[in-house]
């Protein structure tokens, strides 16, 4: 194969101008009889013992140039692009000039080049970066959060149930002293002020003992979402058949031990302030690569093809597809659960997928205008840093990635370094829980509690709000 020329046309495209030789394509067309004449059927012939000559005579002088070059086009429009050192952002239009035995095959590969868009001043970028120490509320907090998953339930027998009990009841509901549908449980776990029944109904155990029987009254809401019972006196048979709490650990070093590798509560504090204020620090980065990127783009000069658009949205499709399918459901099942059609849902990641574009391409003319040349070592080094990451094989690494991609988004992060290390970055520390005290929390309405008889399970395919 040769790369003969290339010319660009007038819609903006590059046209690869290729040929193939008589002796490669003859080769070729000699591999491809050798393998597909076992699968044709000539009269007069068994299997596999029909001459090239009587099968092209039956089938067309060119039947196996064209089978062999169906079979090698993708391999030449790759070859073709090595040798012209052309990017593209879509599949390439084939033109098939000539094609014979004696002069061999003359091809146009129509390629649409990556854009090579500038940039103004990406230098002096003014960002804030919102840093948030970690304070001892924030380790109590996880401490606390560790304690509930570790605590053990114990049976309480010598008084009443309160607010934070969880109480094992049976209840029947009358409306007008007939049982309605719905209204029964038997041996429910109920969490006291935990607002999972109307109001007015966990409140009215509170004050009973294990073994009591009793009757709540309570009124369903208006907007109660059954509506015979709307707005309507009831009355609840309850009996209380037992009452449980929560024993919490000891903040000690024997709890440090059991929860975690440390030997020492004051290590297990350590430990959870220094994650916790990685955490913190990497989305604070996060958010200031976000804030630069968006002013990358801002400040873009040209335009972008819709087909580089449309391409990442093919992306993000077919990411958001394999995230379903690791929870168990498919995008049809979504979409169909969502009320949208895939033409709906495309159109909800454009935005996104513009400013992702924009900012890629950005950063690829900060990597021009700043001569970024990333080496053979660097790229080996990337393998093996992936390689280690993953825990995938470094050969299997290599042939996931290819090297010419991973040279250009080393490119790119060595592009966002020297943005970054130019651009004036303004520190803001501020404390998250420093107006918590001023906060007060909205009262939740009555359509957002749960109604007072016990919930239907979702179904495996329901979606959670």
């Amino acid at each position: 194969m040769t790369l003969t020329g290339q010319k660009k046309t007038d819609d903006g495209r590059v046209d690869l101008l290729v040929s193939i030789d008589s002796a490669e394509m003859n080769s070729e067309a000699a591999k491809t009889y050798n393998r597909k004449k076992g699968s044709l059927t000539i009269p007069g012939f068994r299997k596999g013992k029909a001459p090239r000559t009587i099968i092209e005579r039956m089938y067309g002088e060119l039947y196996f140039y064209d089978e062999a070059l169906n079979g090698m086009i993708q391999d030449v429009y790759i070859k073709a692009l090595e040798e012209s050192d052309t990017d593209v952002i879509d599949q390439p239009r084939i033109t098939v000039e000539s094609i014979s035995a004696e002069e061999g095959v003359k091809l146009v590969f129509s390629v649409l080049p990556r854009p090579r868009l500038e940039i103004t001043d990406y230098k002096g970028l003014k960002v804030t970066k919102h840093i948030h120490p970690v304070v001892d509320e924030d380790i109590n907090s996880e401490l606390n959060s560790m304690r509930e998953k570790n605590a053990r339930m114990i049976t309480v027998s010598d008084r009443a149930a309160r607010t934070n009990d969880i109480t094992v009841i049976d209840f029947e509901g009358f409306l007008d002293n007939v049982v309605f549908e719905g209204g029964k449980g038997e041996n429910y776990n109920l969490t006291l002020g935990s607002g999972q029944f109307i109001p007015g109904f966990e409140e009215q155990i509170e004050g009973h003992n294990t073994g009591d029987e009793f009757e709540v009254d309570v009124t369903f809401p208006a907007d109660y979402n059954t509506e015979h019972l709307a707005g309507k006196d009831v009355v609840f048979k309850v009996a209380l058949r037992e009452i449980r709490e929560k024993e919490l650990p000891e903040l000690d070093d024997e709890f440090a031990k059991d929860v975690s590798e440390f030997e020492t509560i004051d290590e297990l504090k350590a430990d959870i302030k220094e994650k916790t204020q990685k955490s913190r620090d990497l989305e604070s980065d996060t958010s200031v690569e976000n804030h630069i990127g968006d002013l990358l783009a801002e400040q873009l000069i040209g335009d972008i093809p819709q087909v580089m658009v449309e391409s990442r949205i093919d992306d993000l499709v077919r990411d958001f597809s394999y995230q379903m399918e690791s929870s168990g459901l498919d995008l049809n099942t979504y979409l169909k659960y969502t009320g949208q059609d895939i033409d709906t849902f495309r159109s909800g990641l454009k935005e996104n997928a513009e400013r992702q574009v924009k900012i890629r391409l950005s950063l690829e003319a900060v990597a021009r205008a700043e001569e970024i040349l990333i080496t053979d070592q660097d790229i080996e080094a990337e393998y093996v840093k992936m390689s280690e990451n993953y825990k995938v094989d470094l050969d299997r690494v290599k042939i996931m990635i290819s090297s010419k991609e991973l040279k250009k988004d080393l490119e790119v992060n060595k592009a966002l370094d020297i943005v970054k290390q130019n651009a004036e970055i303004h520190e803001d520390v501020h404390d998250l829980h420093e107006h918590d005290s001023d906060h007060k929390e909205e009262p939740v309405s009555h359509k957002e509690k749960t109604p007072a008889v016990k919930k239907k399970p979702k179904k495996k395919n329901e979606i959670a709000d």
